[in-house]
C-alpha cells in the first residue's frame, strides 16, 4: 500500500518536451495543468498524500518525476536519467526525497550508468528493469546491486521497440499483468496472468495500481472494461496533453511509502 506521492506541477516550457511523436502535436499548457489537477484528485482519492513540488521552467520534462528516482520499501535509489536534457533534474528531487528517507537509506547511480525510473517496475520485493535507450546496462548493474544490498532482487528486461519498460507493461497486484507489444513474447513475463491491450489502445498498457483502485487513462474503454473485469475499481483521467510528449499516468507521480 501507498501512503505518500510526489508529483511536480508542469512547467510553461512543457510545449518543448522530448517528443517521439511531433504528429500529435505540442502540449497547450492550460490544458496540461487542468489535466495534472485531476491527477492529483485522483490519487488522493486512493487514500494517498499527494507533495505537490513547484515547475522547474527550465527543465520541459520534469513532470515526468518517475523518472528520477526509484523510491523502495527498504531504499529509495536516485536515477541518472539517460536523456542528457533531463539529467539535472534528480537535484532538485533529492532535498524532496530527503524528507521522506534517511541518508543511509538514499543511494545513487553514478556515471557511467543510465536509469530511469520509468523503465522500473515493482512486483513485490522484485524489481525489473528495462535495458533501453534510457537505461543502460552499467544502471541496471549498479540498480540491481542497491536492490540486492537492502533485500530487494532485481532482473534485467531488454527492450528492442518501446522507451520505457512500462509503456507496454503493467503490474496490477494480485498476479496481473497488462502486456502490450514486445512484452507479450518475453518469457520474465510468462507466469503472471496476462491481460493484452487491445490493439489502437496501447497506451493504456500504462495504468497504475493504487492502493486497490487502477488508474486508467481517458478515452480507452476496452482497456477501462478489462480493469474493471478483473474486479478493480477504476478512475479514470485525461493525460492527452502529456501522450503528446511520450507521457503517461505512471511519469507523472512517485508512489512509495515514507521510511520517516
Amino acid at each position: 500500500m501507498f501512503k505518500n506521492i510526489i508529483v511536480r506541477r508542469p512547467a510553461k516550457s512543457i510545449c518543448d518536451g522530448i517528443t517521439s511523436a511531433p504528429e500529435l502535436g505540442k502540449p497547450i499548457y492550460e490544458k496540461a495543468i487542468q489535466q495534472h489537477d485531476d491527477y492529483i484528485a485522483a490519487l488522493k482519492k486512493c487514500g494517498c498524500e499527494v507533495k505537490v513540488l513547484e515547475a522547474l521552467e527550465e527543465f520541459p520534462d520534469s513532470c515526468f518525476v518517475e523518472d528520477t528516482a526509484v523510491l523502495t520499501p527498504n531504499v529509495a535509489i536516485i536515477s541518472r536519467p539517460g536523456a542528457e536534457s533531463r539529467r539535472n533534474e534528480t537535484e532538485y528531487m533529492i532535498p524532496t526525497i530527503k524528507e521522506f528517507y534517511p541518508e543511509d537509506k538514499i543511494e545513487y547511480i553514478k556515471a557511467p550508468g543510465t536509469m530511469e525510473g520509468g523503465d522500473v517496475m515493482m512486483v513485490g520485493n522484485h524489481f525489473y528493469i528495462g535495458k533501453s535507450d534510457r537505461t543502460n546496462e552499467e544502471g541496471c548493474r549498479q540498480f540491481i546491486e542497491i536492490l540486492e544490498k537492502y533485500g530487494h532482487t532485481g532482473s534485467i528486461v531488454t527492450l528492442e521497440e518501446m522507451l520505457h519498460l512500462k509503456t507496454g507493461v503493467n503490474y496490477l497486484e494480485n498476479n496481473n499483468l497488462l502486456v502490450s507489444g514486445e512484452f507479450l513474447t518475453k518469457e520474465e513475463f510468462k507466469k503472471y496472468n496476462q491481460y493484452e491491450i487491445p490493439v489502437g489502445e496501447d497506451y493504456a498498457a500504462n495504468c497504475i495500481w493504487v492502493n486497490d483502485k487502477v488508474i486508467v487513462p481517458e478515452g480507452y474503454p476496452k482497456v477501462k472494461e478489462m480493469v474493471e473485469s478483473m474486479g478493480y475499481e477504476v478512475i479514470t483521467v485525461d493525460t492527452s496533453e502529456y501522450r503528446k510528449i511520450d507521457g503517461g499516468l505512471s511519469c507523472l507521480s512517485l508512489r512509495f511509502s515514507s521510511l520517516k
